[in-house]
């Protein structure tokens, strides 16, 4: 048998190979050929776009109602509103009553608030004054004679504005008024424990006046908040 009958025609018409199941249309192949590899022409779909492009509009949309215009509180002003809702809840009419020595009265009358006023202590005060009071490098707080403390609102006045030529500092623009007034109460609160500790510093003093009771408490709240809204 010849060859020839092996040999293709060289003008014989060809006709382009059937496609194989499972593949891609020749049309929708792009053209470019690497090495036997070509590229599927598989566009995204129209929602994936349309979700791109709507990030794009939101994220300056957001740039603009959040970090631009005026209208829209900053995180700053966002933070004190809620602080200033949390302690409204907090101290309830506590939060009335200015800081004076009725405001420490009524702290030393509710154990609740004394708690409070050790937690202030023990985040900022055990260093110097020791874990109960009993004086490291501050004077010890349970005996009974003071040192620069002649009456009640005299702690507060030393815890806000320092003492000693700045051995005690300054807790004015580190704590708020509450505060300030919290930890006064529990430091006058260890009054009398008699812990062991730093010898005493400074002279006896008169008694601390009486708490406040629950009604005393009420009353006091009332009439701080008919002063202020008064003004």
């Amino acid at each position: 048998m010849s060859d020839q009958m092996y040999r293709s025609d060289p003008d014989r018409p060809r006709t382009p190979p059937q496609q194989r199941p499972g593949e891609p249309d020749a049309e929708l192949i792009e053209g470019h050929n690497y090495d036997g590899i070509q590229e599927y022409d598989n566009p995204t779909p129209g929602w994936w776009h349309a979700i791109f492009f709507a990030t794009i509009v939101f994220s300056i949309l957001y740039l603009i109602v959040y970090d631009i215009s005026p209208l829209t509180p900053t995180v700053h002003e966002r933070h004190a509103s809620i602080e200033s809702k949390a302690l409204d809840k907090m101290f309830a009419e506590l939060n009335n009553i200015p800081l004076g020595e009725e405001k420490l009265r009524a702290i030393m009358g509710q154990d609740k608030w004394l708690a409070m006023g050790a937690s202030v202590y023990a985040q900022h005060c055990i260093v110097c004054h020791g874990d109960q009071g009993q004086g490291l490098v501050g004077p010890n707080m349970t005996d009974e004679v003071y040192l620069r403390v002649a009456e009640l609102m005299d702690i507060a006045t030393i815890v806000e504005d320092g003492a000693n030529n700045g051995a005690m500092p300054a807790w004015k623009n580190r704590l708020n008024a509450n505060e300030i007034a919290l930890v006064s109460a529990y430091a006058a609160s260890l009054r009398g424990t008699n812990i062991e500790g730093k010898e005493p510093e400074g002279e006896p003093i008169p008694a601390w006046p009486a708490v406040l009771s629950p009604d005393e408490l009420q009353a006091a709240a009332a009439a701080a908040a008919t002063k202020t809204a008064s003004r």
